[in-house]
């Protein structure tokens, strides 16, 4: 199925590149009627023409019901638009997502890693923005690294005079410079997205602050962040742009497979998607919500699963916490249901409200 291109008022929109290969990090931002207009020579200056404003005419006047006061008639729908928008401030156009000092430390990172043979790929804003044409500016750089290359990472960053440490041992480490950092992504911190083989086997490739790298893939970044739903982050928005921007590129097979025994949760992004996009709905494969559905549909003829057990804390580490420590709930992260360990999960739990 192709992309829609055109809007109901035939208006061209701009979307990502449909190729792999991901060129660009900091999108182009078009000027904005706010933006100062680039100085020019004053001796080349023509004199400027006074330019008259012709008044707003007034709207006119129709004879309300029953030959009471006049009314004026309902502006059209774009004009109602147009000043539902102008009603709310603008954000600041960028033409970065990081400052210069910060974009500097990144690029030495980038290069340090390259140099000493370690494999990453660059995610977070860096790949988002490319991804959905979304600009985002960022407090960090996150990388994806191997889950057994994690070690050489922070010790090849730690020879080249970064402070390093292991900050979560099941998913995250980090490198320092001043005040700026990088995190080094090897898993996620419910456990279930950990950085294997097919994260690299299908990275597009792109030129990320002048250094050629790969990206973190669409199908990762979707899975990954379907998970998270906290109080204080979710990122459901980002999982829905992603399919709105990369719907009919999706490798889907491969998305079903992330997803796993988890596919509710996938299920769950595409009824919204329908939701939150009335008029793309189609645009998710019809093969994809019709498996999904065959699952719905065949587990309304098989028995429950025995015993209580809470998946909550897999979306959230903190707002499913009294179903596991006072209503009795077994904890969906815990092996052998979960990917953590007893010893991960109070770690991660106990730095609630402390670290990343």
């Amino acid at each position: 199925m192709r992309d829609r291109d055109t809007d109901d008022s035939g208006a061209r929109e701009r979307r990502p590149d449909d190729r792999r290969s991901v060129s660009t990090i900091i999108p182009h931002v078009p000027r904005d009627h706010h933006d100062a207009p680039p100085a020019a020579d004053a001796s080349d200056a023509a004199p400027a023409r006074p330019r008259t404003r012709r008044p707003r005419r007034a709207p006119k006047l129709e004879a309300a019901p029953g030959g009471g006061a006049t009314v004026a008639p309902p502006r059209p729908v774009h004009e109602a638009v147009d000043a539902e928008r102008r009603a709310y401030q603008r954000p600041p156009r960028r033409n970065d997502l990081a400052s210069p000092t910060s974009q500097a430390v990144y690029r030495r990172v980038m290069e340090t890693l390259h140099d000493g043979g370690v494999r990453f790929l660059v995610g977070g804003a860096y790949a988002f923005t490319p991804f959905t044409g979304i600009p985002r500016s960022t407090k960090d750089f996150d990388l994806f690294v191997a889950k057994a290359e994690i070690r050489r990472a922070l010790d090849t960053l730690a020879a080249a005079g970064f402070r390093t440490e292991l900050t979560f041992p099941h998913w995250l480490g980090k490198a320092y410079w001043g005040h700026d950092f990088v995190d080094l992504i090897f898993s996620s911190g419910n456990g279930v997205a950990p950085v294997d083989e097919g994260w690299f086997d299908h990275a597009p490739t792109g030129k990320v602050l002048g250094v050629d790298v790969r990206i973190a893939p669409a199908e990762e970044m979707l899975w990954s962040k379907a998970f998270v739903m906290e109080r204080e982050r979710y990122d459901g928005g980002d999982v829905i742009h992603l399919l709105r921007s990369r719907a009919e590129r999706l490798d889907w097979n491969r998305v079903l497979a992330r997803f796993g025994a988890r596919w509710r949760v996938l299920l769950s992004y595409l009824v919204l998607f329908g939701f939150v996009y009335p008029g793309e709905r189609s645009r998710i494969p019809p093969w994809v919500m019709e498996v999904l559905l065959d699952r719905l549909r065949n587990e309304l003829t098989n028995d429950a699963p025995v015993g209580r057990l809470c998946q909550g804390t897999i979306l959230s580490r903190q707002q499913y916490l009294p179903d596991v420590l006072e209503w009795g709930y077994a904890d969906g992260r815990l092996l052998p249901n979960g990917e953590m360990s007893a010893h991960e999960i109070a770690d991660w739990t106990a730095a609630i409200g402390t670290k990343k």
